[in-house]
């Protein structure tokens, strides 16, 4: 009776092995997959539309007086969606469980957040799209500059500035086995730039 309680202990003990290093490689096949930041959407500053606004005179009475209206109360927040594609190259499923990541644009640090959402892209260059919805103040983010600046910031933002916006978003992914989460030890850069 002890012998098969023995053999039964260690079928369990090697099936969750072999359970812990396909989760472990699955992390590292999504860590070495393409990344690419393919677009920013719905880019709302204090609730104004600025993905069709194309110059400050586009603004219709009402937003603009919702956009100073945030600036006097010293509150700006812009909300957008980043929209990363993640490519497979390898030949087995890549996975992750969550990930933590900081965006930047322009060399600034916005903001960092958790995804706590399960990922799974299938192997052989197939992709999936992982949407980032964001959320922070940007007048804090961008202490002392003037509400031009600071509009001009979100109008680039959407590609419709003056000039390109320059955007990296460091991820980093991390699987969970069993009842442990382990992080991948490096931040993954991703790096782009939107408008002209």
């Amino acid at each position: 009776m002890n012998k098969v309680k023995i053999i039964i202990l260690s079928l369990v003990v090697f099936l969750s092995s072999c359970n812990v290093l396909k989760e472990a490689a699955s992390m590292y096949n999504f860590a070495k997959c393409d990344f690419r930041l393919s677009s920013v959407d719905n880019v709302r500053l204090a609730g104004v539309n600025v993905q069709t606004i194309q110059k400050h005179s586009d603004l219709s009475i009402i937003d603009a007086a919702k956009l100073t209206t945030a600036f006097i109360t010293n509150q700006l927040p812009l909300d957008l969606t980043l929209n990363v594609e993640v490519r497979n190259p390898n030949t087995q499923k890549a996975t992750m469980n969550g990930m933590e990541w900081i965006l930047l644009i322009d060399d600034i640090e916005m903001t960092r957040g958790k995804l706590d959402r399960r990922i799974e892209v299938m192997p052989n260059n197939q992709s999936t799209m992982m949407p980032l919805v964001l959320s922070f103040d940007l007048k804090k983010v961008l202490t002392g500059k003037s509400a031009d600046a600071v509009i001009n910031f979100a109008l680039n933002l959407s590609g419709n500035g003056n000039r390109p916006t320059r955007i990296a978003l460091k991820a980093k992914p991390s699987v969970v086995i069993g009842s442990m989460t382990f992080p991948y030890p490096d931040y993954i850069t991703i790096r782009t730039e939107f408008g002209k």
